[in-house]
């Protein structure tokens, strides 16, 4: 989690920067395309202050559980490819599930997008059920795994 943590921090460190560079620059810039000289263009400016922010949340998340488990193999500099051998998971090799939940949102999306409450409130519940298919698509039916 070491890795991920210092990608996190030098991402959120360059938002701030970012954030205060287009500041300047807008505030600097005498264009009328920026509004009045003189004038920061805030939006901008906020969005970039708010991603270096959500990074740095992302970066104190990682950098807090780095400290409570023991290095991985990639946090370690002896660290070595065939140390991370073996199982990684189990990843469905032929599922539609993924394709009706991709369906739904969608649908739901397109509920928020021409503010149809009816179609927001179906695609969610669409949305609902096909995530539970996809989550419990091999404990029922006829995929189901384990001792028949």
């Amino acid at each position: 989690m070491k890795t991920e943590s210092k990608l996190f921090l030098l991402t959120a460190i360059t938002m701030f920067v970012f954030a205060a560079v287009y500041g300047w620059w807008t505030q600097s810039n005498d264009n009328p395309a920026y509004g009045r000289p003189g004038e920061i263009e805030w939006v901008g400016t906020l969005a970039l202050v708010f991603s270096g922010l959500l990074t740095g949340m992302v970066w104190l998340v990682f950098w807090v559980i780095s400290r409570r488990i023991d290095p991985r193999p990639e946090d370690r500099p002896d660290g070595e490819i065939s140390d991370m051998a073996g199982e990684v998971g189990f990843f469905s090799p032929g599922s539609y599930w993924p394709l009706g939940l991709a369906a739904t949102a969608v649908l739901a999306g397109l509920g928020v997008v021409f503010w149809l409450p009816w179609l927001m409130v179906a695609g969610g519940v669409a949305l609902l059920f096909a995530t539970c298919g996809l989550t419990f698509e091999y404990y029922t039916g006829t995929r189901k795994l384990g001792p028949e």
